[in-house]
């Protein structure tokens, strides 16, 4: 059977390289439903506590931020690399709310490639995943890393 091609490989993911995961624009409405299933604390589901809140409007859970984050990964990348799922995160930051009607984009810069010691298929990648709004501040950063299979002769880097 022949390997199938992918277009991201351990050895694509060098140290100081960025990738563009694009934009995402956040409703009310899809903060609340999120909330509503997930982290139903007041200023997530409550448009008038939420007024009342020190935040002063219905803001994301930050879970439903890292979800947004997480899909914008997965569509950039992940669906079409050669991932076998990650150990964890190291630090998840919130560092603004993120408010109905903002635009989120979203990048994935490689801080370091480290092949495998012991399994030589594979390598793990560390990333810091960056969510920017409209007004280019930083509202959250991840700082994980992910296991990729190494590149096999048989495919060429494209």
């Amino acid at each position: 059977m022949a390997d199938k091609i992918l277009s991201w490989y351990f050895e694509d993911f060098v140290p100081g390289n960025i990738i563009q995961l694009g934009q995402r624009t956040v409703s009310e409405d899809e903060i609340i439903e999120f909330a509503e299933k997930f982290d139903p604390q007041s200023f997530h589901v409550d448009k008038e506590a939420a007024k009342n809140s020190i935040f002063g409007g219905v803001i994301a859970s930050g879970w439903h931020t890292c979800s947004m984050i997480m899909r914008m990964v997965v569509d950039g990348f992940i669906a079409d690399s050669s991932s076998m799922g990650s150990p964890g995160v190291d630090e998840v930051r919130w560092i603004l709310p993120v408010r109905p009607g903002d635009t989120l984009t979203v990048t994935a810069e490689t801080v370091a490639s480290i092949p495998s010691s012991s399994k030589p298929d594979r390598g793990v990648v560390h990333t810091v995943w960056k969510a920017v709004n409209q007004d280019g501040k930083t509202v959250c950063t991840i700082k994980g890393m992910g296991m990729f299979g190494r590149r096999p002769a048989s495919v060429e880097r494209n």
